[in-house]
């Protein structure tokens, strides 16, 4: 009988690529995964892995094995949130990751929400990059996650994954005042025209740093324009980004969450772009308890602005 925590090992190392990777996402050191993996092997009686030099690929057996992984983790997935549907009330932690703009403008909602309908369950945030949501979630370090995507940089399926359509924001486009009489424009009032991407060729720009979902949407729409934008500033909080606009130090684009309060000297574009976020959580984890009344609580908290677009994407 294959054992099941030696086919998580396979599955990740499928889609992180080393055993160290491995064994720094799931706290092991790598000769305690290149152990389980060789017993796992055995068990198997064919060949998983091929060694050349320091790096190890998957042989069609392995690759094989890995997708009989994913389905045996997704049964397990779902014996797990009928067994808690099984209980009497929710308890116990629900590790949720989100990025920055949802934490600060619709986390705390969603938490009272969680609190008033289920008491005895103990919601844990943390932030994280989209980008990273996924390999949290298959090491068990999240259970459920907030990610986004844009129109330029729309999200990959991910084996062992899934997830629902929550919300759309508009895309906005933060440059300086520069004419005079103009004044800052808040994201309810911002209307389109007076200035595109492509008015912005020659100037500085604020991104995310690289590695982001945020900065690979930035420079790709700057490409999609014509140009490739020059980047000044590499900053991950739209809060700061705007002030650096305010004083002069570039351009960006910002989603609806990050300009509910420009400071003066900013002036907002919106554009025909958009950013969707969802939910993503592990197969099979759709129906659990605490998912689901995670997802109903993030719906229940969503500012009006958002609700008119919920489940657009």
């Amino acid at each position: 009988m294959l054992d099941v925590r030696r086919l998580r090992l396979l599955r990740e190392l499928a889609h992180r690529g080393t055993i160290a990777a491995v064994a720094e996402a799931l706290s092991f050191s790598p000769s305690a995964v290149s152990q389980q993996l060789s017993v796992l092997e055995r068990e198997a009686g064919v060949a998983l892995l091929e060694r050349t030099g320091r790096r190890v690929v998957l042989t069609p057996a392995g690759r094989g094995l890995v997708r009989h992984a994913e389905a045996v983790l997704e049964r397990l997935e779902q014996a797990d949130a009928e067994l808690a549907g099984a209980r009497r009330g929710l308890t116990g932690p629900l590790r949720i990751g989100t990025y920055p703009s949802a934490a600060r403008a619709i986390i705390p909602a969603t938490l009272a929400a969680l609190a008033t309908a289920h008491p005895g369950l103990e919601p844990m945030v943390t932030e994280v990059d989209p980008a990273g949501v996924s390999a949290a979630l298959r090491a068990g370090e999240l259970d459920v996650a907030l990610v986004h995507e844009y129109d330029f940089v729309p999200r990959e399926p991910e084996p062992g994954l899934d997830g629902e359509a929550v919300f759309t924001e508009r895309m906005y486009l933060a440059a300086p005042v520069t004419a005079p009489g103009d004044d800052a424009t808040s994201a309810p009032g911002a209307t389109p025209g007076g200035g595109a991407i492509a008015d912005h060729r020659h100037s500085a720009w604020i991104t995310a740093p690289p590695g982001t979902l945020c900065h690979a949407m930035a420079v790709r729409a700057c490409q999609a324009a014509g140009f490739t934008p020059r980047v000044r500033h590499q900053i991950d909080d739209f809060t700061t980004v705007l002030a650096l606009v305010a004083v002069g130090q570039g351009v960006a684009l910002v989603p609806q969450l990050g300009v509910d309060s420009p400071p003066a000297g900013v002036r907002l574009t919106a554009l025909p772009m958009a950013r969707r976020t969802g939910t993503a959580y592990r197969s099979g984890a759709r129906a659990h308890p605490a998912v689901a009344a995670f997802t109903a609580a993030l719906r229940a908290a969503l500012p009006p602005g958002l609700r008119e677009n919920s489940g657009d994407s």
